[in-house]
Protein backbone atom coordinates (compact mmCIF):
# COMPACT_ATOMS: atom_id res chain seq x y z
CA UNK A 1 0.00 0.00 0.00
CA UNK A 2 3.17 2.35 1.18
CA UNK A 3 5.47 0.98 -1.51
CA UNK A 4 8.43 3.29 -2.51
CA UNK A 5 8.59 4.41 -5.68
CA UNK A 6 12.29 5.60 -6.78
CA UNK A 7 12.03 6.73 -10.68
CA UNK A 8 12.43 10.33 -10.68
CA UNK A 9 11.03 10.64 -14.02
CA UNK A 10 7.55 8.80 -12.36
CA UNK A 11 7.72 11.55 -9.24
CA UNK A 12 8.34 14.49 -12.31
CA UNK A 13 4.99 12.76 -14.17
CA UNK A 14 2.83 12.40 -10.49
CA UNK A 15 3.85 15.63 -9.71
CA UNK A 16 3.89 18.22 -12.52
CA UNK A 17 4.12 21.12 -10.34
CA UNK A 18 7.75 20.56 -8.80
CA UNK A 19 10.58 22.19 -10.39
CA UNK A 20 13.61 20.01 -10.78
CA UNK A 21 15.88 22.44 -9.17
CA UNK A 22 14.52 21.99 -5.95
CA UNK A 23 15.45 18.28 -5.98
CA UNK A 24 18.62 15.80 -6.50
CA UNK A 25 18.71 13.96 -9.57
CA UNK A 26 19.60 10.56 -7.74
CA UNK A 27 19.75 8.75 -3.84
CA UNK A 28 22.79 9.23 -1.70
CA UNK A 29 23.53 8.58 1.64
CA UNK A 30 20.91 10.06 3.11
CA UNK A 31 19.11 7.08 2.14
CA UNK A 32 20.66 4.80 5.32
CA UNK A 33 20.10 7.62 8.09
CA UNK A 34 17.78 5.78 10.17
CA UNK A 35 17.41 7.44 13.82
CA UNK A 36 14.41 5.21 14.75
CA UNK A 37 14.57 5.39 18.36
CA UNK A 38 16.68 8.15 19.29
CA UNK A 39 15.63 11.94 21.07
CA UNK A 40 15.83 15.37 19.83
CA UNK A 41 16.47 17.57 22.46
CA UNK A 42 19.38 19.82 20.24
CA UNK A 43 20.05 19.52 16.59
CA UNK A 44 23.74 19.93 18.05
CA UNK A 45 23.37 16.12 18.45
CA UNK A 46 21.90 15.66 14.70
CA UNK A 47 24.69 15.21 11.40
CA UNK A 48 24.25 16.95 8.21
CA UNK A 49 22.66 13.98 7.00
CA UNK A 50 20.34 13.78 9.53
CA UNK A 51 18.86 17.22 9.20
CA UNK A 52 19.04 17.04 5.87
CA UNK A 53 16.86 13.17 6.03
CA UNK A 54 14.72 14.91 8.14
CA UNK A 55 13.94 18.11 6.03
CA UNK A 56 13.43 15.52 2.44
CA UNK A 57 11.19 13.62 4.85
CA UNK A 58 8.90 16.53 5.74
CA UNK A 59 8.91 17.67 1.92
CA UNK A 60 7.50 14.30 0.89
CA UNK A 61 4.74 14.16 3.49
CA UNK A 62 3.65 17.65 2.87
CA UNK A 63 3.42 16.79 -1.15
CA UNK A 64 1.71 13.27 -0.62
CA UNK A 65 -0.33 14.66 2.17
CA UNK A 66 -0.99 18.68 0.81
CA UNK A 67 -1.15 18.40 -2.54
CA UNK A 68 -2.24 14.93 -3.35
CA UNK A 69 -4.42 14.05 -0.75
CA UNK A 70 -2.87 11.02 0.57
CA UNK A 71 -4.03 9.99 3.75
CA UNK A 72 -0.66 8.21 5.56
CA UNK A 73 -2.26 6.44 8.71
CA UNK A 74 1.79 5.87 9.48
CA UNK A 75 1.13 6.65 13.06
CA UNK A 76 -2.16 4.35 13.31
CA UNK A 77 -2.39 2.67 17.02
CA UNK A 78 0.69 4.82 18.38
CA UNK A 79 0.38 7.85 21.25
CA UNK A 80 2.11 10.97 21.87
CA UNK A 81 2.48 12.49 25.10
CA UNK A 82 2.83 16.60 24.68
CA UNK A 83 3.89 18.11 28.17
CA UNK A 84 3.30 21.81 28.21
CA UNK A 85 4.87 24.18 30.63
CA UNK A 86 4.50 27.39 28.66
CA UNK A 87 1.24 27.84 26.14
CA UNK A 88 1.63 27.83 22.25
CA UNK A 89 -0.30 28.38 18.84
CA UNK A 90 2.07 26.86 16.49
CA UNK A 91 3.70 23.60 18.59
CA UNK A 92 0.52 22.36 19.82
CA UNK A 93 -1.63 22.86 16.92
CA UNK A 94 1.29 21.57 14.65
CA UNK A 95 1.72 18.74 16.80
CA UNK A 96 -1.61 17.74 17.90
CA UNK A 97 -3.23 18.31 14.22
CA UNK A 98 -0.15 16.42 12.87
CA UNK A 99 0.03 13.71 15.05
CA UNK A 100 -3.74 12.84 14.37
CA UNK A 101 -3.45 12.91 10.53
CA UNK A 102 -0.94 10.73 10.89
CA UNK A 103 -3.49 8.00 12.55
CA UNK A 104 -2.23 8.56 15.98
CA UNK A 105 -3.35 9.80 19.27
CA UNK A 106 -2.04 12.90 20.71
CA UNK A 107 -2.85 13.35 24.64
CA UNK A 108 -3.06 17.71 25.47
CA UNK A 109 -1.13 17.94 29.27
CA UNK A 110 -0.62 21.29 30.95
CA UNK A 111 0.32 22.06 34.76
CA UNK A 112 -2.70 21.56 35.32
CA UNK A 113 -3.31 18.40 34.52
CA UNK A 114 0.17 16.66 35.17
CA UNK A 115 2.46 17.67 38.46
CA UNK A 116 5.65 17.52 36.51
CA UNK A 117 8.54 18.00 39.26
CA UNK A 118 6.28 19.10 41.84
CA UNK A 119 3.84 16.35 43.63
CA UNK A 120 5.47 13.99 40.67
CA UNK A 121 9.01 13.54 39.99
CA UNK A 122 10.14 14.25 36.35
CA UNK A 123 11.66 10.63 36.78
CA UNK A 124 8.71 9.49 37.52
CA UNK A 125 6.49 11.05 34.89
CA UNK A 126 9.07 9.97 32.30
CA UNK A 127 8.98 6.13 33.32
CA UNK A 128 4.92 6.66 33.73
CA UNK A 129 4.26 8.29 30.15
CA UNK A 130 7.12 5.96 28.66
CA UNK A 131 4.73 2.84 29.43
CA UNK A 132 1.31 4.91 28.50
CA UNK A 133 2.62 6.55 25.34
CA UNK A 134 5.19 5.84 22.18
CA UNK A 135 6.65 9.53 21.94
CA UNK A 136 6.81 12.80 24.61
CA UNK A 137 7.39 16.27 23.06
CA UNK A 138 7.79 18.30 25.98
CA UNK A 139 7.71 22.26 26.14
CA UNK A 140 9.75 23.53 29.01
CA UNK A 141 11.37 26.31 31.13
CA UNK A 142 14.46 24.27 31.77
CA UNK A 143 16.74 22.46 29.26
CA UNK A 144 17.38 20.37 32.44
CA UNK A 145 13.87 18.65 32.57
CA UNK A 146 14.44 17.78 28.84
CA UNK A 147 18.04 16.37 29.82
CA UNK A 148 15.79 14.44 33.09
CA UNK A 149 13.14 13.33 30.87
CA UNK A 150 15.12 11.63 28.14
CA UNK A 151 17.57 9.62 30.77
CA UNK A 152 14.65 8.06 32.71
CA UNK A 153 12.39 7.48 29.65
CA UNK A 154 12.17 4.58 27.58
CA UNK A 155 10.32 6.07 24.54
CA UNK A 156 11.89 9.29 22.32
CA UNK A 157 11.67 12.98 23.66
CA UNK A 158 11.37 15.71 21.33
CA UNK A 159 11.83 19.24 22.68
CA UNK A 160 9.22 21.56 21.82
CA UNK A 161 10.91 24.39 23.57
CA UNK A 162 13.15 25.58 26.41
CA UNK A 163 15.06 27.97 27.68
CA UNK A 164 18.29 26.77 25.46
CA UNK A 165 16.99 25.41 22.04
CA UNK A 166 14.51 25.74 19.98
CA UNK A 167 14.92 22.81 17.09
CA UNK A 168 11.70 22.33 15.95
CA UNK A 169 10.85 25.85 14.82
CA UNK A 170 14.81 25.53 13.04
CA UNK A 171 13.51 22.72 10.99
CA UNK A 172 10.59 24.44 9.88
CA UNK A 173 12.67 27.54 8.82
CA UNK A 174 15.07 25.59 6.78
CA UNK A 175 12.26 23.66 5.02
CA UNK A 176 10.82 27.22 4.59
CA UNK A 177 13.63 28.54 3.16
CA UNK A 178 14.82 25.31 1.02
CA UNK A 179 11.12 25.80 -0.85
CA UNK A 180 11.64 29.41 -1.44
CA UNK A 181 15.47 29.52 -2.55
CA UNK A 182 15.66 26.26 -3.66
CA UNK A 183 18.58 25.26 -2.22
CA UNK A 184 20.26 26.28 0.86
CA UNK A 185 23.92 25.89 0.49
CA UNK A 186 25.43 29.23 0.06
CA UNK A 187 22.38 31.05 1.49
CA UNK A 188 23.36 34.06 4.10
CA UNK A 189 20.90 34.40 7.77
CA UNK A 190 21.19 37.20 9.57
CA UNK A 191 19.68 37.19 13.18
CA UNK A 192 18.90 40.66 14.63
CA UNK A 193 17.57 40.45 17.97
CA UNK A 194 17.99 38.42 20.96
CA UNK A 195 20.85 35.91 21.83
CA UNK A 196 17.87 33.39 22.54
CA UNK A 197 16.88 29.58 21.98
CA UNK A 198 16.05 29.92 18.84
CA UNK A 199 19.38 31.62 17.84
CA UNK A 200 20.82 28.99 19.16
CA UNK A 201 19.37 26.33 17.42
CA UNK A 202 19.78 28.33 13.93
CA UNK A 203 23.98 28.40 15.58
CA UNK A 204 23.88 24.35 16.00
CA UNK A 205 22.36 23.93 12.40
CA UNK A 206 23.49 26.78 9.68
CA UNK A 207 26.78 25.54 9.23
CA UNK A 208 25.72 21.88 8.79
CA UNK A 209 23.50 23.17 5.96
CA UNK A 210 25.82 25.26 4.13
CA UNK A 211 24.74 28.71 5.45
CA UNK A 212 26.26 31.59 6.70
CA UNK A 213 25.12 33.30 9.70
CA UNK A 214 25.39 37.03 10.42
CA UNK A 215 24.67 37.87 14.33
CA UNK A 216 23.68 41.10 15.81
CA UNK A 217 22.45 41.19 19.55
CA UNK A 218 22.44 44.05 22.00
CA UNK A 219 25.42 44.16 24.46
CA UNK A 220 24.30 41.95 27.91
CA UNK A 221 21.72 40.05 25.30
CA UNK A 222 24.67 38.03 23.37
CA UNK A 223 23.95 34.51 23.07
CA UNK A 224 24.87 31.53 25.12
CA UNK A 225 29.41 31.63 25.41
CA UNK A 226 29.59 27.97 24.82
CA UNK A 227 26.57 27.67 22.10
CA UNK A 228 29.13 30.42 20.03
CA UNK A 229 32.29 28.27 20.93
CA UNK A 230 30.38 25.21 19.28
CA UNK A 231 28.81 27.42 16.39
CA UNK A 232 32.56 28.73 15.99
CA UNK A 233 33.95 25.13 15.90
CA UNK A 234 30.72 24.04 13.20
CA UNK A 235 31.85 27.03 10.85
CA UNK A 236 35.38 25.74 10.61
CA UNK A 237 34.65 22.27 9.86
CA UNK A 238 31.89 23.11 7.19
CA UNK A 239 33.45 26.01 5.70
CA UNK A 240 30.91 28.69 5.98
CA UNK A 241 31.34 32.15 7.86
CA UNK A 242 29.89 32.88 11.46
CA UNK A 243 30.18 36.90 12.21
CA UNK A 244 28.76 38.03 15.30
CA UNK A 245 28.02 42.25 16.04
CA UNK A 246 26.05 44.44 18.13
CA UNK A 247 25.16 46.65 14.70
CA UNK A 248 21.90 45.33 13.36
CA UNK A 249 22.74 46.64 9.81
CA UNK A 250 26.12 45.57 9.81
CA UNK A 251 24.37 42.35 10.79
CA UNK A 252 22.32 42.41 7.78
CA UNK A 253 25.21 43.51 4.99
CA UNK A 254 24.52 40.92 2.09
CA UNK A 255 22.30 38.62 3.70
CA UNK A 256 19.17 36.77 1.89
CA UNK A 257 16.91 36.63 5.23
CA UNK A 258 16.42 38.74 7.73
CA UNK A 259 15.11 36.75 11.18
CA UNK A 260 14.23 38.38 14.37
CA UNK A 261 12.10 37.14 17.34
CA UNK A 262 10.20 38.13 20.69
CA UNK A 263 12.34 40.87 22.49
CA UNK A 264 10.51 39.66 26.19
CA UNK A 265 9.48 35.38 25.72
CA UNK A 266 7.51 34.21 28.74
CA UNK A 267 9.00 34.85 31.78
CA UNK A 268 10.84 37.93 31.21
CA UNK A 269 7.81 40.54 30.97
CA UNK A 270 9.10 42.30 34.34
CA UNK A 271 11.99 43.47 32.06
CA UNK A 272 10.04 44.96 29.25
CA UNK A 273 10.77 48.18 29.55
CA UNK A 274 14.24 47.76 30.06
CA UNK A 275 14.35 45.24 26.96
CA UNK A 276 12.80 47.55 25.01
CA UNK A 277 15.16 50.92 25.95
CA UNK A 278 18.14 47.82 24.91
CA UNK A 279 16.72 46.71 21.93
CA UNK A 280 16.36 50.28 20.30
CA UNK A 281 17.24 50.50 16.82
CA UNK A 282 16.78 46.80 16.37
CA UNK A 283 13.48 46.70 14.70
CA UNK A 284 13.66 45.29 10.83
CA UNK A 285 12.24 47.11 8.46
CA UNK A 286 12.71 48.53 4.88
CA UNK A 287 15.41 49.88 5.59
CA UNK A 288 17.20 47.20 6.96
CA UNK A 289 16.32 45.52 3.88
CA UNK A 290 17.99 47.90 1.94
CA UNK A 291 21.39 46.39 3.73
CA UNK A 292 20.63 43.04 2.65
CA UNK A 293 20.71 41.14 -0.92
CA UNK A 294 18.19 42.24 -3.62
CA UNK A 295 16.29 38.78 -2.79
CA UNK A 296 16.01 39.11 0.91
CA UNK A 297 13.25 37.47 2.96
CA UNK A 298 12.12 37.98 6.19
CA UNK A 299 11.00 35.13 8.74
CA UNK A 300 9.65 35.28 12.35
CA UNK A 301 8.81 32.40 14.61
CA UNK A 302 5.84 34.16 16.07
CA UNK A 303 4.23 35.94 17.79
CA UNK A 304 4.97 38.85 16.48
CA UNK A 305 5.20 42.60 18.22
CA UNK A 306 5.57 45.45 16.09
CA UNK A 307 8.26 46.75 17.77
CA UNK A 308 10.37 43.59 15.97
CA UNK A 309 9.24 44.75 12.96
CA UNK A 310 7.29 46.75 10.92
CA UNK A 311 3.90 45.97 9.09
CA UNK A 312 5.57 47.38 5.93
CA UNK A 313 8.24 43.80 6.10
CA UNK A 314 5.82 41.77 7.88
CA UNK A 315 2.79 41.66 5.51
CA UNK A 316 5.06 42.01 2.18
CA UNK A 317 5.82 39.64 -0.49
CA UNK A 318 9.57 39.04 0.82
CA UNK A 319 7.90 37.67 4.06
CA UNK A 320 7.67 34.10 4.43
CA UNK A 321 6.12 34.15 8.36
CA UNK A 322 3.31 32.39 8.18
CA UNK A 323 4.63 29.28 4.94
CA UNK A 324 6.82 29.43 7.71
CA UNK A 325 4.06 28.84 10.57
CA UNK A 326 2.80 26.06 8.10
CA UNK A 327 5.51 24.16 7.97
CA UNK A 328 5.59 23.90 11.69
CA UNK A 329 3.37 20.95 10.74
CA UNK A 330 5.28 19.34 7.93
CA UNK A 331 8.57 19.19 10.01
CA UNK A 332 7.13 18.21 12.94
CA UNK A 333 5.81 15.38 11.20
CA UNK A 334 8.79 14.32 9.55
CA UNK A 335 10.22 14.28 13.06
CA UNK A 336 7.62 11.85 14.51
CA UNK A 337 7.46 9.54 11.63
CA UNK A 338 11.46 9.36 11.48
CA UNK A 339 11.58 8.68 15.11
CA UNK A 340 8.90 6.00 15.08
CA UNK A 341 9.43 3.95 11.81
CA UNK A 342 11.62 3.32 8.98
CA UNK A 343 9.83 5.31 6.68
CA UNK A 344 11.43 5.82 3.46
CA UNK A 345 10.34 9.31 1.33
CA UNK A 346 9.28 8.60 -2.18
CA UNK A 347 10.40 11.67 -4.18
CA UNK A 348 14.45 12.22 -5.26
CA UNK A 349 16.66 13.95 -2.42
CA UNK A 350 16.07 17.48 -1.94
CA UNK A 351 18.80 19.92 -3.37
CA UNK A 352 20.80 21.45 -0.29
Amino acid sequence: MFSVKNSFFCVLKTFPNISVRNFGTKRTALDEVNFKGRSLLTLKDFSSDEIKRLLWISRDLKQRIKHEGQYLPLLQGKSIAMIFEKRSTRTRMSTETGFALLGGHPCFLTSQDIHLGTNESTTDTARVLSGLTDLILARVYSHSTLVELEKEASVPIINGLSDLYHPIQILADFLTLQEHYGSLSGLTVSWIGDGNNVLHSFMMTAAKLGVHLRVATPKGYEPDGGVVQEAKNLSKQFGTKLFLTTDPMEAAHGSNVLVTDTWISMGQEEEKAQRLKDFHGYQITMQTGAEASPDWTFLHCLPRKQEEVDDQVFYSPRSLVFPEAENRKWTIMGLMVALLTDYKPNMPVLKF
